[in-house]
């Protein structure tokens, strides 16, 4: 499975009934943190997610709705006994602020926190394992600020097991057709892997534009994306407090998703003056149909 699960969907004041950003992504049983607003390690909890797989920890910029529950949550998890290691990916300056932080606490985490900076004259691929690859790209916001591109693939070719029986290949060597091997029977032919084989399906993209004021430089980085989050913190009826603040309305948001051919897009980071959501779809839908609300608990398929 490859989906994404909203924790917090509201910019930066939390309401009673929404919180600051936060959102989990799911692969191969394996779990990933995308940014972490104050009261993430809560909504972890009421939701029932496996804190305890959480491997790897993207935070997009150093604005508090943001990172805010990141100690919070890196103290619980040691408290919890945690020893396997964590890789956290954010500006450089993050790292000093949790060692701060750690340090004046005098506390000493029971796991090694593995700290990747993110640079912009570095943007690229920051992770790759097994079936996922992760890029970093900016954004424009007041601050330096980062989205992500999740790329998921099986690598291995898929056997198709009638095929491979009929060429009386033995399935203790199907790992290796999975790996693209061809096989030579014991006549001395040789039996091509495409002949038994399917290759593997293809990618499927979730990108993470993090906060940004409407930037068409970002189509190259969600073009033909099966899923976008993009931020629409305002209304279009206020455009001009939206780019005053480097962010994005309803509007933009749908524009962007519609110029770069995604498939789906998902809007979130809602400015706490709005009380009911459906405007923000009463907005986007008329111009990317394919719109829909990321809302707290609600798990997402990529």
């Amino acid at each position: 499975m490859f989906a994404v699960t909203i924790l917090g969907n509201n910019s930066a004041i939390p309401t009673p009934d929404r919180h600051p950003t936060s959102q989990v992504i799911t692969y191969n049983e394996q779990l990933m943190l995308v940014d972490c607003g104050e009261g993430t390690q809560m909504q972890l909890a009421f939701y029932k997610v496996k804190r305890s797989k959480i491997r790897h920890i993207f935070i997009s910029h150093l604005h508090g709705d943001h990172y805010f529950g990141l100690i919070g949550l890196l103290n619980s998890l040691s408290l919890l006994g945690r020893t396997d290691p964590l890789s956290i990916y954010g500006p450089p300056e993050l790292e000093e602020i949790i060692q701060m932080q750690l340090r004046t606490a005098a506390t000493v985490l029971r796991f090694d926190m593995q700290f990747h900076a993110l640079l912009p004259d570095k943007t690229g691929l920051l992770l790759s394992e097994r079936d996922m690859e992760v890029h970093y790209f900016s954004t424009r916001h007041r601050i330096p600020c980062y989205g992500f591109s999740f790329s998921m693939q099986r690598k291995k070719r898929k056997v198709i097991p009638e095929q491979a029986r009929a060429y009386e290949i033995p399935a203790a060597y199907f790992s290796r057709l999975q790996d693209g091997a061809d096989y030579e029977r014991k006549d001395g032919t040789i039996v091509r892997n495409d002949w038994v084989t399917l290759p593997p399906a293809t990618a499927r993209r979730y990108v993470y534009c993090a906060d940004t004021i409407y930037d068409e430089d970002l189509i190259p980085h969600i073009q033909g994306a099966d899923l976008v989050y993009h931020e629409t913190t305002y209304l279009h009826n206020l455009q001009q407090r939206a780019a005053d603040r480097f962010h994005s309305t309803s509007v933009q948001a749908a524009t962007l998703a519609d110029k770069a051919g995604a498939r789906r897009l998902l809007i979130g980071h809602f400015s706490s003056k709005y009380a009911d959501l459906q405007p923000f779809l009463d907005e986007t839908l008329p111009i990317f149909p394919h719109t829909e609300l990321a809302l707290e608990g609600t798990t997402y398929l990529v």
